[in-house]
């Protein structure tokens, strides 16, 4: 294979938006770095899966070594790997609030710091944080201070390193979605879920592919927060 082509590393990647993200990219002629916690071998000579715990700075470093091997660089990543715990503030427990601090903000941390060192050997590339409007625009009936606290930090580290990277050729941005239909959310809820949308209806995972595949394309745009989340974020 070429090393012209260009790779994208995508965490979170066995199912739901990350899956699909996967398979846009392959569509759009990238090679992929696949990475979750119980991901399965690809049989696409194009994808690169690896598993892990995307919190672990050893899974974050195998996942950039293995890539780099294997397709010869990086130029993308999507930050895609996240958990949401809804409990009432006092009913998080230490292990709730460890769970969600490992992968919300140490896996954006370890695998970005090390994606950027690649990037930075081919002068350019592009960062993608998937975060959430209840970051600007909570919701009383869905308690989400741990998303908020991880979630908005990427918000602000998004655009703190789109700053320090501008001149790189280095480009960050991220898609802040609402409620998105995915198998986390059981089909009875759905109808409650999309009232909490202006448009009216729940987010779809191509919504959310779209918009990343928009910013992947756009270059002119860093250090954006891009609301996919039928109007969420601007009021009710």
């Amino acid at each position: 294979m070429s090393n012209q082509q260009k790779v994208a590393v995508v965490t979170g990647a066995s199912q739901g938006i990350g899956a699909e993200v996967v398979k846009a990219f392959r569509a759009r002629g990238y090679r992929v770095v696949a990475t979750a916690r119980s991901i399965r071998p690809s049989g696409d000579d194009g994808v690169l899966a690896v598993a892990g715990d995307i919190g672990d700075p050893a899974t974050a470093q195998r996942v950039i070594d293995q890539g780099v091997a294997r397709f010869g660089r990086i130029d993308t990543l999507v930050n895609n790997a996240g958990i949401f715990i809804a409990k009432p503030f006092t009913s998080y427990t230490a292990e709730d609030y460890a769970a969600v601090i490992n992968v919300n903000l140490n896996g954006f941390f370890h695998v970005t710091q090390r994606a950027i060192a690649e990037m930075q050997k081919v002068s350019g590339g592009h960062i993608v944080n998937i975060t959430t409007s209840l970051v600007d625009h909570a919701v009383s009936g869905v308690p989400s201070v741990l998303a908020s606290l991880t979630k908005g930090g990427l918000n602000s580290a998004t655009k703190s390193l789109a700053i320090e990277y501008a001149k790189t050729g280095i480009r960050v941005n991220a898609v802040s979605p609402g409620i998105i239909k995915t198998p986390m959310h059981a089909e009875e809820t759905h109808a409650a879920l999309a009232s909490l949308h202006p448009v009216g209806r729940m987010g779809e995972v191509r919504d959310i592919v779209d918009a990343i595949l928009y910013l992947e394309a756009a270059n002119f745009v860093t250090g954006e927060i891009l609301h996919v989340d039928g109007g969420q974020s601007a009021g009710h």
